[in-house]
């Protein structure tokens, strides 16, 4: 099993998790997008509860193919099982998202283990896996993202083999302290090293996509618009500057 400490993680703004809390995944996508990095969107995983919005720092759970002599419902039962042992220490704030290969067909968690999430205060689960107790789940108050409903337990399929180690969970290379957001579009990995300015960035993103926004809907045809052209970035500026505030970079 291995680790990492948070002292060794990039420090961050005190205001950054939650203004990535407030900034949507597309314009997330977006910011990263211009900084180069494309892989950050998990394919597949979606809200198991319509509404579901987070923020936090992963920590991590990786599973391997299951083999009979080893994944079985006796492994469960030992406080050092990765799947186990990372759901009792995670932290207040953390999102847990677990490596589970793409696996539909498997459950990498049931409501049993996201009550005790709940009460561990994590800010949510990810999985690119199913989910045990699909309606019991969507009740549970916890922000969880998944493949869907899936009745078979994990070991069916996997066996957790570490934890707080680099995975790839829907697509995606996510680090421990990676920041995760999710709303009812998806989930977005943000890079810790970025994540101040992505931060930053954002919020300006969706003050002028809701200039943008305002301006098409009262009639304003896409070219110059959307994308923003000179004359639409000068208008929006002077509305920033009325405001006291700046535009996106």
């Amino acid at each position: 099993m291995s680790a990492q400490s948070p002292a060794a993680l990039t420090s961050i703004a005190a205001d950054t998790i939650e203004r990535l809390r407030h900034i949507s995944t597309p314009s997330l996508c977006t910011e990263l997008f211009r900084l180069g990095m494309r892989s950050v969107f998990l394919e597949g995983v979606r809200p198991v509860r319509t509404g579901s919005r987070m923020a936090g720092p992963a920590r991590t759970v990786r599973f391997v193919p299951a083999r009979e002599d080893v994944a079985t419902y006796e492994a469960l039962g030992n406080p050092a099982y990765p799947q186990r042992h990372a759901i009792e220490h995670v932290a207040p704030g953390e999102v847990m998202v677990m490596d589970c290969r793409g696996v539909a067909g498997a459950a990498g968690a049931g409501d049993i283990l996201i009550a005790r999430l709940r009460a561990r205060s994590a800010e949510g689960l990810v999985l690119d896996a199913g989910i045990r107790d699909w309606e019991s789940a969507q009740g549970s108050g916890l922000p969880v993202y998944a493949l869907g409903p899936a009745a078979p337990a994990h070991v069916s399929r996997l066996f957790a083999a570490d934890e707080n180690v680099p995975i790839g969970c829907a697509g995606v290379l996510v680090m421990p302290g990676d920041i995760i957001v999710g709303d009812g579009e998806g989930v977005v990995c943000v890079p810790r090293a970025v994540a101040d300015t992505v931060a930053q960035r954002g919020v300006e993103r969706e003050a002028l996509e809701a200039f943008i926004l305002e301006k098409v809907r009262r009639g304003a045809p896409l070219p110059g618009t959307y994308p923003p052209g000179p004359e639409l970035l000068a208008e929006y500026e002077e509305h920033r500057r009325r405001k006291g505030e700046r535009r996106p970079h």
